[in-house]
């Protein structure tokens, strides 16, 4: 069959509008990621437990790095690996505060002279409030029982006050250095009244 030159135009012009009328399918949406709670270890390596309301009841996750959806449906916990973790709160992670780190510095009997081991732990104590931009020092000074209340009492802020200066001389940027003492309360082994105890002879430092 041969087609005159009209009726070519006609089939083709039929074709373009059957091709533009046509619908295109709908993009391919992948499906939303769901919302779920992990658990994650302490700063100090250990774990604690957190308990998920849900439609199924009570959830409890109590291993490092578990997990259960929030949407209602999940009832058993599940796993989520690290690399998943770190892609899902990534964002959060960065947006968060270095956690406040301490220090324990620990004295000869009677006096504000550090331990040697103590000594040695200066420079770390520096480079920790060094790296933050303006941070809060809490410095506290114990002692034993060894002696009365009130000398315990003078002699414990005399060793906060020691370590105190030593930040201050290093030239650091602190927004805030609070002093205090306990003395000879909050003991950090329990003892009797006049005995010598290494632990309880320290100064406690909170950098956050």
């Amino acid at each position: 069959m041969i087609l005159d030159l009209k009726t070519w135009i006609f089939v083709c012009a039929a074709l373009l509008v059957a091709a533009g009328c046509a619908t295109p399918p709908p993009p391919v949406v992948p499906p939303a990621p769901k919302s779920y709670v992990v658990l994650m270890d302490n700063q100090d390596g250990t774990v604690g437990q957190l308990s998920v309301s849900s439609t199924g009841g009570e959830i409890l996750l109590n291993k490092s790095h578990s997990g259960v959806d929030l949407d209602g449906t999940g009832t058993t916990p599940y796993t989520v690996d690290e690399s998943r973790i770190n892609r899902d709160f990534a964002e959060a992670f960065s947006a968060q505060p270095p956690l406040p780190v301490s220090f324990v510095l620990h004295y000869n009997i009677g006096d504000t002279v550090l331990t040697v081991e103590s000594q040695a732990m200066i420079p770390a104590i520096l480079e920790a409030a060094k790296n933050r931009p303006a941070p809060d020092v809490s410095v506290i000074g114990h002692t034993d029982t060894m002696g009365t209340v009130e000398a315990n009492e003078i002699l414990g802020l005399q060793r906060a006050k020691s370590v105190a200066e030593i930040i201050k001389n290093a030239g650091l940027n602190v927004h805030d250095l609070t002093i205090s003492s306990h003395g000879e309360k909050n003991l950090m082994v329990i003892t009797l009244d006049n005995t010598p105890e290494p632990k309880n002879r320290r100064v406690e430092i909170t950098i956050r």
